[in-house]
């Protein structure tokens, strides 16, 4: 008897855990679920894989959300849940009951005050351009894809004027509802691999399309039809009509998170596993 009621109890305890979640955007329609039905969202299918685990409806947060077609490396969500499982059991189960393009790598118990989203201090991405004249027939819609000739350097060299904090209004797409656009780069680099243009920023925080509206305005510039300067000229104005166009999303990557205070989680922020394996053999 006395058995049975520990048992209650230790039901009873609503738990907090955290995971690290990578995902195919081609296949879905942006992160956050929709109140009316656009299509799949990774939000919706990783709720329904862990409740079905939990065997209760569960609500999931994460770090950052994603525009459809954007993909995921390193994602980091938590949830709350009585559910009494093993870390190996969630895993499993999860993984097992998603769909194809979305996975869970790790799974812990996290402490009740963390947050996915307001415990970290920083995101990361990373995208990727095909820069050559063949459009890629493989991972056309992993990579972004540019024909005329880039120069990196001085994509790079442009990029550095974002840098620090500033109010990136000129980047913000018109349907952002941030209540403010005031920002803080920590880092922006632009660099070249054989055929590949890799553009890698580091925020606080982003806006809604921000990174990708940030690539439209260094594209011009690597080709040769605006000068470096055009970079501080966009983001002293403040008006998203003075930027560029928005590049598209298949070339994005969430590919890591900041939490200073929970040092031990596991994220991997090498990702995606193809950079891995061109940083490695650049070196």
């Amino acid at each position: 008897m006395s058995d049975k009621i520990d048992q209650q109890e230790e039901q009873s305890i609503t738990r907090r855990f955290v995971a690290g979640v990578e995902y195919n955007g081609a296949l879905f329609k942006g992160w956050q679920k929709q109140k009316h039905y656009a299509g799949p969202s990774v939000q919706e299918a990783l709720e329904k894989a862990i409740s079905r685990v939990a065997n209760h409806t569960v609500d999931v947060v994460c770090a950052g959300r994603t525009d459809a077609g954007v993909h995921a490396s390193a994602q980091v969500i938590h949830f709350d849940t009585s559910a009494v499982r093993d870390e190996r059991a969630w895993k499993l189960g999860i993984n097992t009951n998603l769909p194809d393009g979305v996975c869970v790598n790790w799974i812990m118990p996290a402490p009740q005050d963390f947050h996915a989203r307001f415990s970290a201090v920083a995101r990361r991405y990373r995208y990727f351009i095909m820069n050559k004249q063949v459009k890629p027939g493989l991972m056309h819609d992993g990579v972004s894809w540019w024909r005329r000739p880039l120069d990196a350097e001085k994509m790079h060299e442009a990029a550095q004027y974002l840098l620090g904090e500033h109010d990136f209004t000129s980047f913000r797409a018109k349907d952002c509802q941030a209540r403010h656009a005031v920002r803080t780069m920590k880092y922006i680099s632009v660099k070249r691999l054989n055929d590949w243009v890799i553009v890698e920023v580091c925020a606080n925080a982003f806006l809604y399309h921000m990174v990708r509206n940030i690539v439209g305005v260094l594209l011009p510039i690597g080709e040769g039809k605006k000068p470096v300067e055009w970079c501080e000229q966009v983001l002293a104005a403040q008006d998203r009509r003075q930027a560029g166009v928005t590049a598209p999303g298949e070339g994005l990557y969430f590919v890591n998170v900041e939490y200073p205070e929970y040092p031990h989680l596991p994220i991997d922020g090498t990702g995606p596993a193809f950079y891995q394996f061109m940083s490695h053999a650049e070196g």
